[in-house]
Parts: C-alpha cells; structure tokens; sequence
C-alpha cells in the first residue's frame, strides 16, 4: 500500500508547465511543521514536493498561492534520471490524487476566486448554491431508494 497524507503550506506559487502532449503539470513544495523542538528551541520543518496533473494542476496553478494551508492525499513516488554528467539523480515527491484547500472562512478567498466564503455570500447565492445537488438528487432519486432485500454485503 502506498498512500501519504499531509497538512502544510505552500513554500511557493505553484509553477504550471504542460508535456508535449498537452497534459498539465503542477509543482509545488510545503512546508510541514515537526511535532518537537530543536535544541534551541525553534520548530523545524519539512519541505516535501508535490506534483498534480491535468485539472488538477490547472486548478491548483490558479486558486493556490504562496502561504496557502492545502491538504494533499497521494501516494509517494521516486523517480530516477541521470543528468548532464551522466551522474544518477533520484527525486522524491508526492503525486497528488487529493487536494484540498484549507485556507479559513473568514480570510474568504482573493479576488481570482469564484468561491466566496459563506459570511460573504447573499442569501440568493447561498440557496442557489445547492442547486445542482438537488437536481442531482432528484434525477437519482432510484439510486439512493435501494434497498438489499437479503440485507447481504458486497463484499
């Protein structure tokens, strides 16, 4: 199994490049604060890289910033390659699957965003906010009435 799970903040915008076949690639670092002290002390961190892809990268290019606290679910990859040299290089990062941003409500979002917190939202866009999970619901109503008549599991 291999799933990795962290909290941190960005050490940097996150840099948005695209493959030469159009695919869009995020890379990021954050910075995790240690559970403990130093000697001196002063909490140390760590600094893990980060690499989305596709919308995901797009998504987070555009709404994450410098100092952003981002939750990222993945799993941990390490690559190989040798470089002008011809000396091997290994890099560790994190391929993220999960991202979620965890900036507080009451900083809202910038101005870039079209996410409001919900202090800053009317009541009209509030109520409208829901809108596509009640069509959601009512157009699978079927779906979520199902009942398991043997009360048996899937698995």
């Amino acid at each position: 199994m291999n799933k990795v799970l962290l909290i941190g903040r960005l050490t940097a915008n996150p840099e948005l490049r695209y493959t030469t076949s159009n695919n869009a690639v995020t890379t990021f670092s954050i910075a995790i604060d240690r559970n403990f002290k130093n000697e001196d002390g002063n909490k140390e961190a760590d600094f893990i890289n980060i690499v989305a892809w596709n919308k995901k990268a797009e998504l987070i290019h555009h709404y994450l910033k410098k100092g952003d606290r981002v939750g990222i679910g993945g799993r941990l990859q390490v690559r190989k390659y040798q470089n002008e040299r011809g000396e091997n290089r290994y890099v560790t990062e994190v391929v993220a699957d999960e991202v979620e941003f965890l900036n507080s409500k009451k900083s809202g979002f910038d101005e870039k965003s079209p996410v409001k917190s919900e202090e800053n939202q009317t009541l009209e866009e509030k109520v409208n906010s829901n809108k596509p999970y009640e069509e959601f619901a009512r157009d699978h109503q079927e779906e979520f009435n199902y009942v398991d008549d043997d009360n048996s599991l899937p698995f």
